[in-house]
């Protein structure tokens, strides 16, 4: 086993987000409030989480923040880029996810937190516009500038080592390009040629944050870092980038009931999924180029799971449809509901109804904690590439060039405390617990 050192979490953990609505705000609040301690980061295994370490007599369990070291939360600084020149307060007021209770006891930090001008492409969210935006003569004068927006945002708040996150909008569907994506010398002269249609906002602040040695993090499911030219950067500057998409709601359970199926060898001959919506990303989604990207980022999963050239009986037939629609009045409120029908012995079927009434930024925000946690951790240990252990967060899962995803919630989950106990000198193992 190849001997992993990670390094202490000294000093100041800066944390630059892409996008000020409600799952950021909502991710930094209940930070604020979590290290003043009037509330807890229910759902953060990197925070709240406890796991086992050995076997037989040699067995223990122990919180994660006890096996390696984790950031503390009270040295975590946030700042963001966004396309409204909203700060942090008004962002949360406007979101409308937390009560104003939850708010006013971090009013001040949330004051301090002003968006940097973001660069944003309106070709690639059509249905949402705004002034505090980037003006620049191509893709890389742009880029140069979100990398000296990083460098500033280190120096003034003092910061040893930056995370960026996007947790912004699901752009368009593009294709992959691999004449554009295919090589890191290809993908910068794409950029100074100002190729709009291959080179996508969010590709500009996964190579900004790589350049300036942050790790990045994928958290819709744009093309993104998924392109040889990211692998590559990240190779080159050795920073973690880790996506896609993160699995919040719908998703999870599917990766949760498919595994099921499968491992009862139960058919499935339809999976119906439909969702409603009111908040930013509702708006976004409510353009079809832009609910493709996210079309099939959440069907991805299901097809992986339920493998038809293992059972091709049982799920060869499979249909399967994804629906999404913005329907105000919900707000961040999100429901969602799954037909299922299946089959048993002799071919008879049965049907199974999910009705899942979410709230979507208190899934997603301990998600994006974790996220920001142990991409600083695999920073320190020296890690650099696709991270795979963090699959577990993520609809679409990055993984390396030749192998498939892992997408069973339970598999991920084992691939995330096998890391741990790798970072902290322990052997990986299959045992449940």
């Amino acid at each position: 086993m190849r001997e992993i050192k990670v390094k202490p979490a000294n000093g100041k953990l800066g944390v630059m987000c892409v996008g000020l609505g409600a799952v950021t705000t909502t991710t930094i609040i209940g930070t604020l409030m979590a290290r003043k301690g009037l509330a807890k980061p229910v759902g953060s295994f990197a925070c709240e989480g406890i796991m086992r370490l050995g076997k037989g007599k040699e067995k223990c369990y122990k919180e994660v923040k006890d096996i390696i070291p984790i950031a503390a939360l009270d040295d975590i600084v946030f700042g963001a880029w966004d396309i409204y020149e909203d700060d942090a307060y008004d962002a949360a007021i406007k979101a409308d996810v937390l009560k104003q209770r939850d708010i006013d006891p971090v009013k001040d930090e949330l004051r301090a937190i002003r968006p940097y001008k973001a660069l944003f492409d309106k070709s690639y969210a059509s249905n949402i516009d705004g002034p505090n935006v980037k003006t620049g003569n191509s893709r890389w004068e742009l880029t140069e500038q979100l990398r000296e927006d990083i460098r500033s945002f280190k120096e003034q708040n003092g910061c040893e080592r930056v995370i960026v996150i996007w947790i912004a909008s699901t752009e368009k569907f593009i294709p992959r390009n691999d004449e554009v994506h295919g090589s890191v010398a290809a993908f910068e002269a794409a950029m100074k040629n100002d190729d709009k249609a291959n080179i996508a906002p969010s590709m500009c602040y996964a190579y900004a944050a790589m350049r300036e040695g942050c790790p990045f993090v994928m958290g819709a499911p744009n093309l993104c870092v998924d392109i040889p030219a990211m692998w590559e950067l990240a190779e080159e500057t050795r920073t973690p980038i880790t996506g896609k998409d993160f699995k919040s709601g719908q998703t999870m359970m599917k990766t949760v009931l498919a595994p099921a199926f499968f491992t009862r060898q139960l058919g499935v001959t339809g999976w119906f999924s439909t969702n409603i919506l009111g908040n930013r990303d509702g708006v976004v989604l409510d353009n079809p180029e832009n609910f493709e990207t996210k079309r099939r980022s959440k069907t991805s999963a299901l097809e992986n799971i339920l493998d038809s050239d293992i059972y091709p009986e049982l799920y060869s037939d499979m249909y399967h449809k994804v629906r999404i629609n913005y329907y105000p009045p919900r707000g961040d409120e999100k429901e969602s509901w799954d037909n299922i029908d299946i089959f048993g012995w002799m071919g008879y079927p049965m049907t199974i109804k999910v009705n899942f009434l979410c709230r979507d930024s208190i899934l997603a925000a301990p998600l994006v904690l974790d996220l920001i946690l142990f991409s600083d951790v695999a920073l320190r240990a020296g890690e650099y590439g696709i991270q795979e252990f963090m699959s577990f967060y993520c609809k679409a899962p990055m993984h390396k060039d030749g192998e498939k995803p892992v997408h069973d919630l339970f598999k991920q989950f084992a691939m995330l405390k096998n890391k741990i106990r790798e970072f902290a000198g322990y052997e990986a193992d299959q045992e449940l617990d």
